[in-house]
């Protein structure tokens, strides 16, 4: 399929209607452990959105195997742009991240996909596999893992939005196989969200997108997090050391040794000095 061909329309739309904007703290981590994703309404300011757009705009961009619309930079936006860099460490972001996964956070990979007027959508399917898949590599393997989606223009019912299937990463049947696609769901739900807002998913979450049928293009920025322990099942390639040395001060403390692991094969029955509490698992954590 090209990019002037036909788009792979799903007749139907299930518009969210959450008020995120409201959510406390832990009613926010409640949405994304138990749902599988939560909104940051508009957590980017315009003119930060005009600096990226305006950093981004002559990135070399490559296309899918399915159209020629649905187009990806072919280097990964944090060393394009300054701006994708600094959003590494933004601090709103990481305010929620270290509630949700603790203070060892380790980003995994940026992307940055322009969908062009006609583009069809996206298929449902999850980012990360637990065994490594050609399309993320071993990144993909890692047991805890998100994306953060920054969408730079506003999510409309025609403007390729964001659709997923709740609730999805928790099913054990076999039809949640993170190898298996859908081209939709009837109980799947669709995102429209103003310019600047934050989609935050786990990677085990069946997601995808909307036919673009607006005139403009739609243009995102995802930015890939885990917490320290949570490394890949097999070596990942490492950042260039001379980009990390050339990232904003405020990225590099999650700029980590992409191998980063707690994984330790000898394990005790009662090994010395185990703790009695962890705020971070109390099922209280979600608020009374």
């Amino acid at each position: 399929m090209n990019g002037n061909s036909p788009p792979d329309e799903i007749g139907f739309m299930n518009i969210d209607r959450t008020d995120f904007a409201s959510m406390s703290r832990p009613e926010q981590i409640r949405y994304f452990e138990v749902e599988g994703y939560v909104v940051l309404p508009a957590i980017l300011k315009p003119d930060f959105i005009a600096r990226i757009k305006s950093e981004l705009a002559a990135a070399e961009m490559g296309h899918t195997s399915y159209s020629t619309a649905q187009t990806r930079s072919t280097t990964q936006p944090q060393w394009l742009s300054r701006g994708v860099a600094e959003l590494i460490g933004y601090p709103p972001m990481i305010e929620f991240l270290t509630d949700l996964l603790g203070p060892e956070i380790v980003f995994t990979r940026g992307f940055f996909q322009r969908t062009l007027p006609g583009s069809p959508g996206i298929s449902l399917h999850t980012d990360g596999q637990p065994h490594g898949s050609n399309l993320f590599g071993f990144e993909g393997s890692c047991p805890r893992l998100l994306r953060v989606l920054y969408y730079l223009d506003e999510l409309t019912p025609t403007r390729a939005p964001f659709r997923l299937l709740p609730r999805s990463h928790l099913s054990f049947h076999t039809e949640a196989s993170p190898y298996v696609r859908y081209k939709s769901h009837p109980e799947e739900i669709t995102l429209t969200v103003p310019a600047g807002s934050a989609v935050v998913i786990p990677s085990l979450v069946l997601h995808g997108s909307h036919t673009n049928k607006d005139s403009l293009p739609r243009e995102l920025v995802q930015l890939g997090y885990r917490p320290a322990w949570a490394g890949p099942i097999q070596p990942v390639e490492e950042w260039d050391p001379a980009l990390v040395a050339n990232a904003p001060e405020i990225a590099k403390p999650f700029l980590k040794n992409l191998n980063t692991t707690g994984f330790q094969w000898n394990q005790e029955h009662k090994p010395a000095g185990m703790r009695t509490e962890a705020p971070g698992i109390n099922p209280s954590r979600w608020g009374r």
